[in-house]
């Protein structure tokens, strides 16, 4: 006869086994936050008109009163580069700093970005006085890695390293009206070019040093302050995406830089969906069909490359909407500094957009997408496009 206690035992132990087999809720992998909730809060994205970013310096002096309102009033999301208001100020802290300050003081909701370069030794910063050579990367030989500029590469690598760059970026936050870091150049770490210099194991440890370096400086900015990354280039570099720390990523060249050909464009736009599934945004960097690096162009007057700017706005701009998520934003210019169009008014940003109705429909390379106040088609084989403002 089968004891009243061996029933319970075997009853319990079955029931433990089958549990056994079904993974408890607690166990599965933690699901990623509703997709650009964040980005929406922090950037202050809308849909009213055109979701801007403003990304630029200006190095020899102050952004001038005027300078300041236009950025005011046409961004909540702007990103201050290197060198920014380095000669009037002394250092790119304080000229960020600075210029941080008058902007919110006209529009409280901006969020201004520290530009910090996680993989070039950008001069200008008060904080090298405290670098230490030993951070500096080297190859196998124990020859200094430069940028192609000459200028060091620091070693991700290396702890401490990680500790002072992540503490730079926190004290910035800290000392002025920041909502954030801009992070440069972590493409440059991702490409084979760097195993030849350093070695297989090194060119690894430098990733995931990055990596812990990016993670660790979004836990001392907090929740309500952003990380913007460069980048993302058609399918290289998308693992970023995966990325603890990151909040958004910049497609730099995007329709640019060899990266123009209409299955690259499909990409870079596809990739905006990619991030808004993963809880990030992108940026899409756009150009006018020139750059600053065209020296030809360069020598050409201002008001010249203003006009062919104005004119050339619609494709990338018209991409940018077709594939616009939550969170996303369009950013325009032929460089980064207030000479390079960034600073200027397109007529295109201030009129009404409105939510879109639907996601875009493609048929091949050709996308058409409906908004509250705008209808926009666009051919990436022919890179032509339309919008209608109503």
């Amino acid at each position: 006869m089968t004891s009243t206690r061996g029933v319970f035992f075997r009853r319990t132990l079955g029931l433990l086994v089958a549990l056994a087999g079904t993974p408890a809720r607690s166990a599965e992998a933690p699901r990623p936050p509703p997709p650009s909730t964040a980005a929406v809060r922090l950037t202050g994205f809308t849909w009213d008109r055109v979701p801007l970013n403003l990304h630029l310096g200006k190095r020899t002096a102050d952004l001038t009163d005027a300078e300041i309102a236009f950025v005011a009033s046409h961004s909540t999301f702007i990103a201050l580069e290197k060198s920014h208001g380095v000669t009037p100020h002394g250092s790119t802290e304080a000229g960020i700093a600075d210029s941080a300050r008058r902007i919110t003081q006209r529009h409280p909701a901006a969020k201004v970005l520290f530009y910090f370069n996680a993989f070039i030794n950008w001069p200008g910063y008060d904080a090298f006085k405290t670098y230490r050579p030993e951070w500096t990367l080297r190859t196998v030989t124990g020859e200094i890695v430069k940028h192609t500029s000459g200028t060091p590469r620091p070693d991700p690598s290396n702890a401490e390293f990680r500790e002072w760059w992540s503490e730079v970026v926190a004290k910035a936050n800290r000392s002025a009206p920041l909502g954030g870091v801009f992070v440069d150049a972590l493409p440059q770490a991702l490409t084979p070019a760097l195993a030849k210099q350093v070695g297989d194991a090194k060119a690894r440890a430098v990733v995931v040093g990055l990596r812990e370096m990016i993670a660790l400086t979004k836990r001392k900015l907090g929740p309500d302050r952003l990380v913007l990354v460069n980048g993302l280039r058609t399918t290289d570099f998308r693992e970023i995406l995966d990325w603890e720390g990151i909040d958004g990523a910049m497609i730099e060249h995007f329709g640019g830089f060899k990266t123009d050909s209409p299955t690259d464009i499909k990409t870079d736009l596809d990739s905006i969906a990619l991030a808004e599934a993963k809880g990030k945004f992108v940026v899409i960097k756009g150009w006018p069909g020139f750059n600053w690096l065209d020296q030809e162009m360069m020598q050409r007057p201002y008001a010249e490359l203003l006009k062919l700017a104005r004119e050339r706005i619609t494709f990338p701009l018209a991409c940018f909407l077709v594939a616009a998520q939550p969170g996303a934003h369009f950013c325009y210019s032929w460089g980064y500094t207030h000479t390079h169009g960034m600073l200027d008014a397109y007529a295109e940003f201030d009129r009404p957009l409105g939510p879109p109705q639907a996601d875009a429909k493609w048929v091949g390379l050709t996308a058409t997408r409906e908004f509250a106040h705008a209808s926009v088609w666009v051919d990436l084989t022919t890179k032509q496009a339309r919008i209608d403002w109503r």
